[in-house]
């Protein structure tokens, strides 16, 4: 059976690359400046936090 490691994915830096992608989406949503901001901020901090505790490697 062949191994599986190169199509392993950690889940941790799945999530950490979709909190980015919603983070972007977030300044081009249709709402005002002050929530696209707010949102965008929210997500990259999650993200920056699974990064930190070393999800991403």
């Amino acid at each position: 059976m062949p191994s599986r490691s190169i199509l392993t994915i950690k889940p941790a830096r799945n999530r950490a690359a979709r909190y980015r992608a919603q983070a972007l989406s977030a300044l081009h949503a249709d709402s005002s400046l002050s929530v696209r901001l707010k949102r965008y901020n929210a997500a990259m901090a999650k993200a920056r936090d699974l990064e930190s505790r070393g999800g991403a490697q």
